[in-house]
């Protein structure tokens, strides 16, 4: 199957058709890039030629245009939402201090920017074939009337004008971060909003996610000739630029003039980024049948042994996803030493420091969000939490431990089901309330409906719908739909119902032990359903003679039972539980007073919010 994808993305490439998504067609387009960065203004300057492809059956009288820098200003809708996040009480530290619902990977508050930290992206001109476009401004989005609507199936060509300024270092983009980097060049240029099924996408950019069109970049990036570029993409010009682009170890090749140009290229993709300093170093490690990767970083000792551990480890654990998860198809990958924490994008991303848990963690973006690329902003858990997932996963395998500690993941969600501020997880990215129920249901309770879902199918099935679901929808913005129906072909189960209570509801899952007795030779444990939302049970037994026993209960909604997950243990499966009624009671054959012990879910990956009722000891 991956063979027959990466032959398919090179027809993609080939002929500028998108790939069919959940929708039947997708949007194309392909951007040419020429851009210059002034060092000493922190300017950038462009000019794009863009080829735009309508595959939708509408015609489209107007465009909307990302501008993402303009939420660098103070006023703006992203500096006065963190304004009121301060005022939000989400908890206490560990000191008992207050914790407000601030932002804290905001280095600097947008409000206290002065003119010359603000960020802005001005497109002083936009021309459709050749021609002036009306356009209006609306703070980060722009808005094109087109004087002449593009028909199904037309390519229409777009050229534009336009002039940034990098912000202060806050959220993701930016100049000057912490650790002396320059410049981490995220979310820059006029970008065109997706168009799907749906309609336009265009989010207003206040901090939160992305949604974009498959296509191609190239981009020529003019920049003083002692700095030194990472990006999204093959440098093209490798030749000419050197410094290990060309061979390892390479000094970066003299230039005429004050200026040099990097020419950059990446296809199929849906983004581009790129980071820049004078004193960074770079390294690169090859991947046995897979891409290269580059390590791009400051040249700082106290940091050396970091960056090559990390370095090693990421090219180790590629193999690994690549089986896992899915091959990874593209060429290259780039790990850039940059700000705002870690950075997901196409082919490459920002890393703060050289940790290795935030490296892996990135690098599995490449699956969640770089390559499936769902809708951020409507399904943000579809990106952080299945990359959550992955991560662990990975650097289980790389640490060789026999399972994933997945106790953060479900304390965090636990937090937020017990607070005041808990949302539905389909609550789009912006509409959040805080950012403590965003940050919780995006990454943690994301990744709790994975390790969950493996609870109710079974590990090995889980192990199966993820490289599926890759298989089925790599390159078509999948939808919580598209993957629950992998879900329930690979596991013969019903979970349209599980996918509605996880996302739809905030109602909690709360099971306990009722009580047990013995009758007429039987053995009956009564169960109780304290919580709103129901689910299967895995109830253990353990035995005088130290045997255990697993009875599994399916719930009804399924219309399925789980196979056993482990030939170290007897498996019994009882009738299914009716998901609205609220005991159940287990019979078996065994003496009451041969069992020591018993217990709901015994893997823990059930996300029970009261686990004080769910063992009972026996001390006969």
């Amino acid at each position: 199957m991956q063979k027959f994808i990466v032959l398919l993305t090179g027809v993609f490439f080939l002929n500028g058709i998108a790939p069919a998504g959940a929708q039947g067609w997708q949007q194309r387009i392909k951007y040419v890039m020429d851009v210059q960065l002034d060092v000493a203004t922190n300017k950038i300057s462009g000019k794009q030629h863009i080829t735009y492809t309508n595959n939708s059956a509408d015609t489209l009288k107007e465009l909307f245009i990302h501008l993402y820098w303009n939420a660098f200003k103070p006023g703006s809708m992203m500096d006065m939402a963190g304004r009121a996040a301060e005022k939000i009480i989400v908890g206490n530290d560990r000191n008992g201090n207050p914790v407000n619902d601030y932002d804290r990977r905001f280095r600097k508050k947008i409000n206290e920017m002065k003119p010359e930290e603000e960020g802005y992206c001005i497109v002083s001109r936009f021309l459709f074939n050749g021609k002036v476009q009306q356009t209006k401004m609306y703070e980060t989005v722009l808005q094109v009337m087109l004087d002449k609507p593009i028909v199904p199936g037309a390519i229409a060509v777009f050229n534009t004008e336009f002039e940034c300024q990098v912000p202060l270092l806050s959220r993701r983009t930016g100049r000057d971060n912490a650790e002396g980097v320059r410049y981490s060049i995220g979310q820059w240029y006029p970008k065109i909003a997706e168009y799907d099924q749906a309609g336009w996408h265009a989010d207003p950019y206040i901090g939160m996610e992305f949604y974009g069109v498959w296509g191609d970049y190239d981009v020529n990036i003019t920049i003083d000739k002692t700095y030194k570029l990472g990006a999204t993409g093959e440098l093209i010009n490798k030749a000419a630029i050197g410094w290990g682009y060309d061979k390892e170890g390479t000094p970066l090749k003299p230039a005429t003039g004050k200026l040099r140009t990097w020419k950059f290229s990446g296809k199929n993709i849906h983004d581009f980024v790129w980071a820049a300093d004078p004193d960074y170093k770079h390294m690169t490690r090859k991947v046995p049948g897979g891409p290269l990767m580059h390590f791009i970083y400051k040249d700082d000792p106290a940091i050396e042994k970091l960056w090559n551990t990390t370095a090693d480890t990421c090219a180790m654990i590629l193999p690994f996803l690549n089986k896992t998860f899915g091959r990874y198809p593209y060429p290259v990958y780039s790990f850039l030493h940059g700000g705002g924490g870690g950075t997901e994008y196409p082919m490459a991303t920002l890393v703060r420091n050289g940790s290795l848990e935030t490296a892996v963690h990135e690098l599995c973006h490449s699956w969640y969000q770089m390559m499936l690329a769902t809708n951020e902003n409507l399904h943000g858990w579809m990106d952080e939490g299945f990359t959550d997932y992955a991560q662990a996963r990975a650097l289980a395998w790389a640490r060789q431990q026999s399972s994933i500690d997945f106790t953060r993941d479900y304390e965090a969600y636990f937090r937020l089901a017990r607070s005041n501020f808990d949302e539905p997880m389909s609550t789009p990215s912006n509409f959040f309330n805080t950012n403590f129920a965003y940050n919780t249901n995006s990454y943690y309770k994301g990744a709790v409906f994975l390790y969950q879902l493996g609870y109710i199918t079974g590990e090995q099935n889980l192990e199966k719908i993820m490289l599926e679901y890759y298989n089925k929808w790599a390159f078509k913005h999948p939808t919580p739909g598209d993957f629950i129906r992998v879900a329930e072909k690979v596991s013969g189960m019903q979970l349209k119902w599980y996918k509605d209570y996880m996302l739809y509801t905030t109602k909690t899952i709360d099971y306990a032990i009722d009580s047990l007795w013995e009758e007429n030779g039987l053995t009956k444990i009564r169960l109780k359903r304290n919580g709103s939302m129901p689910m299967p049970i895995d109830l253990q037994l353990t035995f005088k003679d130290g045997n255990t026993a697993i009875h599994h209960i399916p719930l009804s909604l399924m219309y399925a039972a789980k196979k056993a997950e482990t030939a170290k243990q007897d498996f019994v499966v009882h009738e299914s539980w009716g998901y609205t009624i609220p005991t159940y009671t287990v019979s078996f054959p065994r003496r009451l007073t041969e069992i020591i012990k018993v217990e709901i879910d015994p893997t823990k990956r059930m996300a029970d919010i009261d686990r004080r009722n769910n063992t009972l000891q026996l001390n006969w």
